[in-house]
């Protein structure tokens, strides 16, 4: 049953160190739950660590970060988080359906599961198809539906709408705010700043720092302007002029 006491993800004073270099500093923040939270921000500003660091994965050099009330990386998150990352990890020897039913059986998620989440993502017409048949758009639609395998809590979303054209990249986020509706957690990360008008919530970073976190309503209004990649540039400004 879902815990739903605190915030879906708190992360406090999280660092994380790459090639040993500093790549996170000191990152603290939460992200509330039954929402869609954009991580926003340029190619290489640490989002992806990031996700890495609240899915368990990534080795980190302090801070605490906790997901559902549990520590990240617990056992017991396991069936409660759904990941998709930028490179989906599909057998290509095998078609969409068979890849489907194979992470059903190890999440431990109903067989029926692989027709609903083909059909969420877009792909149901091509559940035949082996992986490595699959576009690059195809292929991660494909992972997003691995993702949604078992009705996660949490759904964690790298950059999930790449490569996808202007129709499919609506539909993916009416589900994500359906989703939320029904009480779903979710956090996406994206570069393209014209997807952060569809978030409740944004978490914008540079350089493994956080420049602003807000809604985007807020963030327009805190930097004066009526387009949120203005705003972003204006942040930036304010803080290379604050440095």
């Amino acid at each position: 049953m879902m815990n739903l006491s605190g915030p879906a993800v708190a992360v406090r004073d999280l660092r994380v160190r790459r090639g040993g270099a500093e790549v996170l500093h000191g990152l603290t923040f939460t992200v509330p739950r039954g929402q869609v939270t954009g991580l926003l921000g340029p190619s290489g500003c640490g989002k992806t660590t990031l996700m890495r660091a609240i899915v368990g994965v990534q080795v980190v050099a302090g801070g605490e970060v906790t997901v559902l009330g549990e520590a990240a990386g617990s056992a017991g998150l396991r069936r409660s988080i759904g990941y998709s990352t930028q490179s989906p990890a599909i057998y290509r020897d095998l078609t969409v359906r068979e890849n489907l039913r194979y992470f059903a059986a190890v999440l431990g998620a109903p067989r029926e599961d692989v027709e609903r989440v083909l059909a969420e993502v877009g792909l149901a017409d091509a559940g035949h198809q082996l992986g490595g048949t699959l576009s690059g758009g195809q292929l991660g639609r494909a992972g997003l539906a691995v993702a949604l395998l078992g009705s996660p809590e949490l759904l964690i979303l790298d950059e999930p709408t790449v490569g996808l054209d202007p129709v499919l990249r609506q539909e993916l986020w009416a589900l994500f705010h359906r989703l939320a509706e029904g009480g779903v957690t979710l956090l996406v990360s994206s570069h393209v700043m014209d997807e952060a008008a569809r978030c409740q919530r944004l978490i914008v970073l540079r350089q493994g720092e956080i420049l602003a976190d807000g809604t985007p309503d807020g963030l327009r209004e805190r930097t004066r302007t009526a387009d949120l990649e203005e705003a972003f540039l204006r942040l930036i400004e304010e803080r290379t002029a604050a440095a």
